[in-house]
């Protein structure tokens, strides 16, 4: 996992960095079926105008004790960190000189499954949010639009390491659209810092 750090995708307002191969691909299929096996993905619901609708994906939540997290109205309070997250979590820190206390996890069965536009931007996350954003898997289609309407295109292969920094989240949506071209199964682990209630005012770290 020792690889040089990319360009900023960026030309404005936040930090986009595109890394593949973070994890080789024959340790990346053997990190993707343990992960399939060894958390809990959980099936989700989401209140749209009053009704409950099933989210597109499975789930899961893990981090220190006091990360909890609330997004798209539901509250999510994290599982205790299994070694492989852990030994992931110390792995990117190392690399991007970034530290997290959580980690989402979204799990994509086929093209079906998909990730609607929104950002990162809940008071939890702290003013100028860091996320990695680790994918295992059949390869998807990752896109951003600036609020002024300027969009980027990413092909997320299988290993690569996704981080967004700066005031990115303030600027830009992201997505994962559905596809119809068949497609496998597929990871996504996004790395992140929860501020506490009494340290959203002034987050450091």
């Amino acid at each position: 996992m020792n690889t040089p750090h990319p360009a900023n995708l960026t030309e404005r307002d936040g930090e986009l960095y595109y890394q593949p191969g973070f994890v080789p691909p024959d340790a990346a299929g053997a990190l993707f079926e343990q992960l399939s096996r060894e958390l809990v993905w959980r099936e989700e619901e989401i209140v749209i105008a009053g009704r409950h609708v099933p989210v597109p994906r499975r789930v899961c939540w893990y981090g220190d004790p006091e990360a909890s997290y609330r997004y798209s109205g539901v509250d999510h309070s994290p599982l205790p960190w299994p070694d492989t997250l852990l030994e992931l979590k110390q792995a990117i820190e190392r690399y991007s000189g970034w530290s997290f206390n959580s980690v989402l996890g979204n799990l994509y069965r086929d093209g079906n499954d998909s990730m609607g536009w929104h950002a990162d931007n809940e008071k939890e996350l702290g003013d100028c949010p860091r996320i990695a954003s680790l994918s295992l898997g059949a390869e998807r289609v990752f896109q951003l639009r600036h609020r002024h309407g300027e969009r980027l295109e990413i092909r997320l292969k299988n290993g690569s390491l996704l981080l967004m920094g700066g005031s990115l989240q303030h600027h830009w949506r992201h997505c994962l659209p559905k596809t119809r071209h068949p497609t496998g199964p597929r990871i996504n682990l996004t790395f992140r810092r929860i501020f506490a209630a009494r340290h959203q005012e002034q987050p450091h770290g």
